[in-house]
């Protein structure tokens, strides 16, 4: 097992309807620590660029309105192989396939409204986690 970092985002439909507790317990339960967080609301901006790489394709327009809708959570997660940890942990991201008791299953309404993000590899967590964070705000 590798220690690393992944990065987590609570989504503006699992902040609205107040899981953010429920998802933070849920890391913490299977083994992952919280090594920085913040809720914030991202500007047009901001969504845009974090989710650049689906510029072209057809839902970057929804994607980007859905994470400007209101404030998110982003979070650090560390521990043994933490981004394959946190994928399992989310589930599918259509919560219609994911599995019972992932994160999507129990709190996301639709593919588009999935309640969380999760880095998908260690080149996609360095980036996205250096885009909310400075090396000093992690511990």
């Amino acid at each position: 097992m590798s220690r690393e970092r992944t990065l987590s985002i609570i989504k503006p439909d699992a902040v609205r309807a107040g899981n953010i507790g429920n998802i933070i317990a849920r890391f913490e339960r299977e083994g992952l620590a919280i090594a920085g967080a913040r809720k914030c609301q991202l500007s047009q901006a901001e969504a845009e660029g974090f989710y650049a790489e689906h510029s072209a394709r057809g839902f970057f327009g929804e994607l980007v309105a859905f994470m400007t809708s209101g404030p998110v959570v982003v979070m650090v997660l560390e521990g043994d192989d933490a981004i394959v940890r946190n994928r399992t942990i989310m589930g599918a991201t259509n919560p219609a396939n994911a599995a019972e008791g992932t994160l999507r299953k129990l709190y996301a309404a639709s593919v588009g409204e999935n309640a969380v993000h999760g880095s998908d590899s260690p080149a996609s967590a360095a980036r996205e986690i250096a885009y909310f964070f400075r090396a000093i705000e992690l511990s």
